[in-house]
């Protein structure tokens, strides 16, 4: 997406990429390193899910229709600790109508658009909040609450993206933009006479502090500090005071989503120009920076399961098997059939960002964090692991 087509605001603001960087200008010279091994996705592959809790709950997904010759093209899955088999998405033909209305803010952006196509596919009908080109605009007060009155769900991921330069203006429009969406959401919430039993608002995986010592869990992470962590909080502290009797609050604590389009896009162009090693020069040594990550459709099938289960509050939604920067590029290049990657050091990742606006925190800062409620819960990934993931979103046949 260029960055004329780019929505200010209305768009998830997913986790940024591992890999934000420009390639270095050709007078920087950079000393020869180490190839990097693409050998990295089979230790990925390996990794065990720690043993959670037996599951208190399993709720059946909607029914819903495969579409046309998914068996051909369906990737093996596995069953995780507490799960089932994951429920397929629902075809790109039209199904009856559900009956059902979903309204999603920020449908521009890049979930919000997949989630659209796929709630229309199972007959629902969907109302979208926006600045431009929605059903409904913000500010317009009074045809939120009508748009939210007697739905079965609304699902808000507006927010300016993340992924710029932290100036003072771009911070304030990152709070506002947050803040007076769900501050919108809540008071036409609280003034339907038929509110939504669900409300789920997006929330980042980012809130949680700089972890290489363990994992990140609902009950057990701890909350981070600086700009991104502050923005995180207010945002889930503004939703949740919105609470209202008989609506289920749900704050999606969303790791990097990767699915066609997203942050994967760059990160594959440089791959192939020979770029794509790790990013090293942060806290953590070695690009070995925790990186958690979710397929763009599992996390579609997390809010349809968590639509219809007994959770409430902060649930992150994240891949089990959370990999690392280094392994993530090593994988992405064996997938890619890129047989090397240089690294790129702290030095070219501060001069990248600053060429293409964007923070080396974003890349730097190790997230490892892991979906214990929706495990225990009973929900169960179709893309687990990164290498089957990263092969269906690139269309590239499993050796």
């Amino acid at each position: 997406m260029s960055d004329a087509e780019r929505p200010e605001y209305d768009e998830q603001p997913i986790e940024a990429s591992p890999n934000g960087a420009m390639p270095p200008s050709e007078e920087q010279s950079v000393d020869p390193q180490p190839i990097e091994s693409p050998s990295a996705e089979a230790t990925i592959e390996t990794t065990q899910v720690p043993r959670l809790a037996e599951p208190q709950f399993t709720a059946p997904l909607p029914p819903v229709t495969p579409s046309p010759g998914a068996a051909a093209s369906a990737q093996p899955t596995e069953v995780l600790p507490g799960g089932s088999h994951p429920a397929p998405l629902p075809s790109a033909s039209t199904a009856p109508p559900s009956g059902r209305t979903v309204v999603i803010a920020g449908a521009s952006g890049f979930m919000g658009r997949r989630f659209a196509e796929l709630l229309r596919a199972e007959g629902d009908r969907v109302v979208t909040i926006g600045r431009t080109g929605a059903d409904v605009t913000w500010g317009d007060t009074e045809n939120i609450v009508r748009a939210v009155d007697g739905s079965a769900l609304v699902l808000n991921l507006a927010g300016k993206s993340v992924n710029c330069r932290y100036n003072e203006q771009n911070k304030a429009e990152i709070f506002r933009s947050r803040l007076a969406t769900t501050e919108e959401i809540g008071v036409a919430v609280g003034r339907a006479s038929t509110p939504p039993p669900v409300w789920m608002n997006a929330s980042t995986a980012t809130i949680y502090r700089h972890a290489d010592d363990r994992p990140m869990t609902e009950a057990e992470g701890e909350i981070g500090t600086g700009f991104s962590v502050d923005v995180a909080t207010s945002w889930e502290q503004t939703f949740f005071a919105a609470a209202r009797p008989g609506v289920r609050q749900i704050a999606l604590r969303t790791a990097i989503t990767l699915g066609d389009g997203s942050a994967l896009q760059p990160l594959v162009r440089l791959a192939r120009l020979g770029l794509g090693g790790p990013n090293i020069g942060g806290r953590t040594p070695g690009g070995n920076q925790r990186f958690s990550w979710v397929h763009l459709d599992d996390a579609y099938r997390a809010i349809r399961f968590l639509e219809h289960s007994h959770l409430d509050g902060p649930v992150n939604v994240s891949s089990p098997f959370p990999s690392t920067n280094r392994e993530f590029m090593a994988v992405l290049r064996r997938v890619l059939g890129v047989p090397f990657g240089m690294p790129l050091y702290g030095w070219m990742l501060e001069l990248g960002s600053r060429v293409i606006r964007t923070e080396t925190e974003l890349v730097l800062k190790s997230r490892w964090v892991l979906p214990e409620r929706l495990l225990e819960a009973g929900f169960a990934f179709e893309y687990p692991h990164l290498g089957p993931a990263l092969r269906q979103i690139l269309r590239k046949p499993a050796p």
